[in-house]
């Protein structure tokens, strides 16, 4: 249980779905070869496909196994989380691992915007990834990330 658990939230958070997306993932969506997965129910009834690592993409394969049916991550009663669950779960392992700062999914996904971002993939690009119908929203993780780095270069240089 405890490495599902781990697994789910490194899907949620390398996947960067919203928690409404990522509990609507079945087994079908990912594509295991192409290393993709598509989020068939995002947000404005739109769908896209998001890139995984190769890593996650092998992790998900032997955790579906051979399953071809139901959803991505099931609870023992083989239905899908709901997003109740999902921010439960992401608070449960967060306080184990005794996180003080709030962790909820939304964070993960601003998590992931933000270091793509400063690891220099372009906006458009994660505009696309992240499924945000307007760039402005996707600038608000530049405003983070620049904040971020006033920060950062005030503290190193105010010694």
């Amino acid at each position: 249980m405890k490495g599902e658990r781990g697994l789910l939230i490194k899907t949620l958070s390398q996947t960067g779905a919203r928690v409404s997306e990522f509990v609507n993932l079945k087994t079908a969506d990912v594509f295991f070869e192409e290393q993709m997965i598509l989020i068939a129910k995002a947000k404005g009834g739109k769908s896209r496909y998001v890139p995984i690592l190769p890593e996650l993409a092998q992790e998900l394969r032997t955790h579906v196994g051979q399953r071809t049916v139901g959803s991505l991550f099931e609870t023992n009663r083989a239905t899908r989380y709901s997003p109740r669950r999902i921010q439960q779960i992401l608070k449960e392992t967060a306080e184990q691992a005794e996180i003080t700062k709030r962790v909820y999914p939304h964070l993960l996904r601003h998590s992931v915007g933000t270091t793509l971002l400063e690891r220099v993939m372009p906006i458009e690009q994660i505009q696309k990834f992240l499924g945000h119908s307007k760039l402005e929203t996707t600038q608000l993780y530049a405003e983070s990330s620049t904040e971020r780095l006033r920060e950062s270069y005030q503290r190193a240089l105010s010694r």
